[in-house]
């Protein structure tokens, strides 16, 4: 609830309301419309607070930097899925690759050509 909230991070109930009405904050609600704060909430509390109170970052700064944070967090999540998909088709390529290694080649595979100049015979 907001008051143990706010009681437990030393804020004022209004501050948590202040910053559940610009976004930065958006805990659930009961029937009752009691606002009830989740686990990830207080972790994203305490990062708003130390921006706020040991950086003096400004309520738009906070709101932009985690917008940014958002937002690499969700590059992450592609990148790995990315990632995952290339290991699981490399592996899937490799493993069936025995019969014909050129079929499992992630860049198409050319047979090399040599071309060997013709020699001077020597003078003996």
């Amino acid at each position: 609830m907001i008051s143990s909230v706010a009681e437990m991070y030393g804020i004022h109930p209004q501050t948590l309301r202040l910053y559940e009405r610009e976004g930065l904050l958006k805990p659930s609600r009961t029937d009752g419309n009691t606002r009830l704060y989740t686990e990830e909430d207080l972790q994203r509390l305490e990062f708003i607070l130390n921006l706020a109170r040991d950086l003096g970052v400004n309520i738009a700064g906070i709101a932009i930097i985690l917008q940014m944070r958002e937002r690499m967090e969700d590059m992450n999540r592609k990148m790995q899925e990315f990632v995952r998909f290339v290991q699981d088709e490399v592996a899937f390529r490799a493993s069936n690759a025995h019969a014909d290694p050129s079929k499992g080649a992630i860049i198409p595979l050319r047979k090399p050509t040599i071309n060997v100049a013709p020699r001077e015979k020597k003078k003996i």
